[in-house]
């Protein structure tokens, strides 16, 4: 057995690499990484995929050279359907990345800190958790509230959700009675969350929505009365600021003041526009939003951080606690009363990635103000295009109230659908940007949503420029010269 376990070992160190290895390594990753960044202005934000993109590399017994592995990854990864980081990605809601995120995830991963026990990571679980109180203090919590870093804006809900669930003591008997009240606007993974959480049979009010896409309150408080008088239970409310399809924000003052006369629990979708509160100038258009039970926030979005990041806010963290604390045999060494709520007791996961280093690195090394100014820039942008848009003829939605808005162009004849739908793909085929669409009311709209870091006004009117190409083909009148 000796002699076994010594091959073994023999094998096993090839897991550590060398000084030397790793150099030759890390020279070769940040040399492709350098590479990528220094062309992005260049970049397509869309890229037919190859026709054959299946990788060519199978999993097998020797290793593979790291040039061989990154030309794979060019070839079939990072020229291949919409490019995120790029700031002509003007279709869903991306964060760019901003460079310090990768560096904190590469120190996070080589160091491989867990953060989900305080006893295990103190450091570590400090850092997020003050990450986090640093987001309750922006949407106006009281001291004491505090949440959770969670991979994204549908686990921050669903953690939001299951405890908004328990404190209201909503057990299998009594679930086909809870009503649950949100707009059509409101983001599907709510909805999913509801499910997931076991409220699949819930009842669910889809309240209508004004001219602006925004929570209609009279209509909440008649169906509030309704189905109260009907011996039904109000549960939860869940408003919006900042809805994917336009970026509206729902009168969360007046949902809050309902749902305290109702005895609803308050959560607040504020995955996508939650941050535009570091602009004091836009603050008021959030007003409500600090008498909320729980709030989701994703700094992947809002702080243009890599996809992984995102946040759940809870005032009530006993409640939080509760809903999500297991206690086992073997983490007994854990249990100690720490002086911080550790992660894994106030969410799903315990096996928790130290995530909040691609979140706190950003922060302290730039500081607040270039985050503030690119949400203040983000906003301006999507206004200017929603302005000359129209003066290229198409017709838009409401006005922006924060970096999303809705546009079509309606030709004199023909289906106004099928003539968007052939310049969404005429945009797509043309590459330089990307835009998505989406259906409202049974209408057909094209999206832009202006949240990269990278967008500036030479992408928007590069936008603009295409889609007067696109219209002038498709209206038959050949391509636009120069």
């Amino acid at each position: 057995m000796p002699d076994k376990i010594q091959q073994l070992e023999q094998l096993a160190r090839k897991l550590e690499p060398s000084p030397e290895q790793r150099n030759a390594w890390n020279a070769q990753v940040q040399a492709y990484a350098d590479d990528f960044l220094n062309q992005i202005e260049n970049l397509n934000a869309y890229d037919e995929p190859p026709e054959d993109g299946r990788l060519n590399l199978a999993i097998e017994e020797e290793g593979k050279p790291m040039e061989r592995l990154l030309a794979e990854v060019r070839a079939k990864v990072d020229r291949a359907g919409i490019n995120p980081a790029s700031g002509k990605h003007l279709g869903y809601v991306p964060g760019g990345g901003v460079f310090p995120g990768a560096l904190g995830d590469y120190l996070a991963a080589a160091t491989n800190r867990y953060s989900g026990i305080f006893f295990a990571n103190p450091g570590a679980v400090r850092i997020e958790n003050e990450l986090i109180r640093w987001m309750c203090r922006l949407v106006g919590y009281p001291e004491g509230s505090l949440g959770n870093l969670a991979s994204g804006g549908s686990i921050a809900n669903l953690i939001a959700i299951t405890t908004a669930r328990d404190f209201r003591g909503i057990k299998a008997a009594r679930v086909e009675k809870a009503v649950v009240y949100l707009t059509p606007q409101a983001h599907h993974c709510v909805q999913k969350a509801l499910r997931i959480a076991g409220m699949g049979e819930a009842v669910i009010r889809y309240i209508p929505t004004d001219s602006r896409f925004r929570m209609d309150i009279s209509c909440l408080r008649k169906q509030l009365e309704e189905d109260q008088a009907q011996g039904l239970e109000p549960f939860l409310v869940v408003g919006s600021a900042g809805t994917t399809d336009t970026g509206a924000v729902d009168p969360l003052d007046e949902i809050a003041t309902l749902a305290g006369q109702f005895g609803l629990w308050f959560h607040v979708d504020a995955a996508y526009g939650g941050f535009f509160l570091l602009v004091d100038e836009w603050r008021e258009k959030f007003r409500g939003i600090e008498r909320s039970d729980s709030v989701a926030i994703d700094p992947h979005k809002g702080l243009f951080l890599p996809y992984g990041l995102g946040a759940v806010l809870i005032k009530n963290v006993k409640a939080q606690y509760e809903a999500h604390y297991y206690k086992a045999n073997y983490m007994q060494d854990a249990e100690a009363d720490w002086e911080e709520a550790s992660p894994a007791d106030l969410s799903p996961e315990l096996t928790k990635h130290f995530r909040g280093m691609r979140m706190w690195l950003p922060l302290q090394l730039f500081g607040l103000r270039p985050f503030r100014a690119a949400l203040e820039e983000k906003v301006m942008l999507c206004r200017h295009f929603y302005q000359k848009v129209q003066k290229a003829g198409f017709e838009v939605g409401p006005e922006p109230e924060l970096s999303i808005m809705i546009f079509r162009y309606r030709p004199t004849q023909g289906d106004i659908t099928r003539f968007n739908e052939h310049l969404v793909e005429y945009v797509r085929r043309d590459g330089r940007v990307f835009l998505s669409s989406t259906t409202i009311d049974g209408e057909y709209w094209i999206r832009l949503a202006v949240m990269s870091f990278r967008t500036h006004k030479r992408e928007i009117g590069l936008c603009l420029d295409i889609l007067r190409a696109g219209v002038r083909q498709l209206l038959g009148q050949g391509p636009v010269a120069g």
